[in-house]
């Protein structure tokens, strides 16, 4: 029962395993294991040895890790992009005055009926979005089944916000892994991992 699990949402949890840092030889580059397992249906998991579901998947994926290395580094830097346009529509939002009755209808709205201001879609300029295609298009051809098919994106799969970058972002963060839970990122991620 210690062991037992349980997730109202739908989630991915995505873990990285590292094997020896033995040299390789010099024809084969050095790979890393993605390991994940994810729910499309709420779980409750209470006795392990008899858990059977249809809505539980697992594997793992063997990805170079240069690969990843750069991979990280466009995506920090997408990142940093998307919270640069953050703060000027952010600053241009509160720089336009508001009348009194705007403001005292402000007022009326509880804090936590407002979204964080990560989860707010963000509209990117052109430069941003074509560098959110590239690793987007990086992912997809590092999570396909078959690498070699997977075509370069034309359009960003899911809603670009801040926590959606970070979750991408945190996701081939080799030390720590990450959990994410549903929404559009979580669709694209589990349709490239069927």
């Amino acid at each position: 029962e210690s062991r037992a699990a349980s997730t109202s949402n739908k989630e991915i949890n995505i873990q990285w395993y590292i094997p020896s840092v033995a040299k390789p030889s010099n024809d084969t580059e050095t790979k890393v294991l993605l390991l994940y397992a994810y729910n499309t249906k709420p779980v409750k998991i209470s006795n392990i040895k008899i858990f059977s579901s249809m809505s539980v998947f697992s594997g793992h994926l063997r990805i170079p890790l240069a690969r990843i290395i750069s991979l990280k580094e466009k995506l920090s830097d997408l990142k940093e992009q998307v919270e640069i346009l953050m703060q000027g529509s952010k600053s241009l939002s509160t720089s336009v005055p508001t009348s009194f009755l705007e403001q005292s209808e402000t007022l009326k709205i509880s804090p936590s009926n407002k979204p964080k201001m990560s989860d707010v879609k963000v509209d990117l300029d052109e430069k941003t979005e074509e560098m959110a295609k590239r690793c987007l298009s990086e992912v997809k051809a590092l999570l396909s089944v078959v690498p070699a098919l997977s075509s370069p994106l034309t359009k960003i799969p899911f809603d670009v916000t801040l926590q959606s970058i970070t979750n991408l972002e945190d996701m081939f963060d080799l030390a720590n892994g990450c959990i994410i839970t549903e929404g559009s990122l979580f669709n694209w991620i589990i349709s490239l991992l069927r």
